[in-house]
């Protein structure tokens, strides 16, 4: 059966793969990966999957916790073979990835976790950050795990929200001294 599209084989697949490896924001899982390479109807999975196997035993891919990402050797090459994607592709997969690399942006600014502490209380800590650094720094304590891991929830659904409203608090004038609050 005859392919159409742009990618016509496993060494454009490749560059395929080290193409949108090297301008995502963070390390991806195979299913993103194969989502974003799935972009032209001319990629066969089996070769794609074929070729990102092969990248990784080449050492142009490295695989931790389940996601891949780039090597330096990977970088060297993409750079050398880009220009003979097509300028079609390229442009599709820079669309794909605009809206996953703002996803990884805002997860890698926005962090939350929950730690036991000694006596049964657990810590929960939250980090928001920015471009310049970071925007806050706040760690609580929660009586239950269950509660900790809502805060944590809830804060890394809502940081602006939570952030805006501590700001609110701390900039406002509040109360005047011996007024009715």
């Amino acid at each position: 059966m005859a392919r159409f599209g742009f990618i016509h084989g496993k060494l454009d697949i490749k560059l395929l793969i080290l193409y949108l490896l090297s301008r995502v924001a963070a390390p991806i899982d195979f299913a993103t990966l194969t989502d974003l390479c799935l972009c032209d109807e001319g990629v066969d999975y089996f070769l794609y999957a074929e070729a990102a196997a092969e990248l990784l035993d080449s050492g142009h891919l490295v695989q931790e916790a389940g996601h891949y990402a780039i090597t330096d050797k990977g970088r060297r090459v993409c750079a050398d073979g880009e220009s003979s994607l097509s300028p079609v592709i390229r442009q599709r997969c820079d669309q794909r990835l605009t809206p996953l690399n703002a996803a990884l942006k805002r997860r890698a600014q926005v962090r939350a976790g929950v730690e036991p502490l000694p006596g049964g209380a657990f810590q929960v800590r939250l980090d928001l950050e920015d471009d310049q650094g970071s925007l806050l720094s706040l760690s609580l304590l929660a009586s239950t795990q269950e509660d900790g891991e809502q805060i944590a929830r809830r804060f890394t659904d809502h940081p602006d929200r939570i952030y805006n409203g501590i700001l609110g608090v701390l900039l406002s004038d509040g109360p005047q001294k011996g007024g009715v609050s």
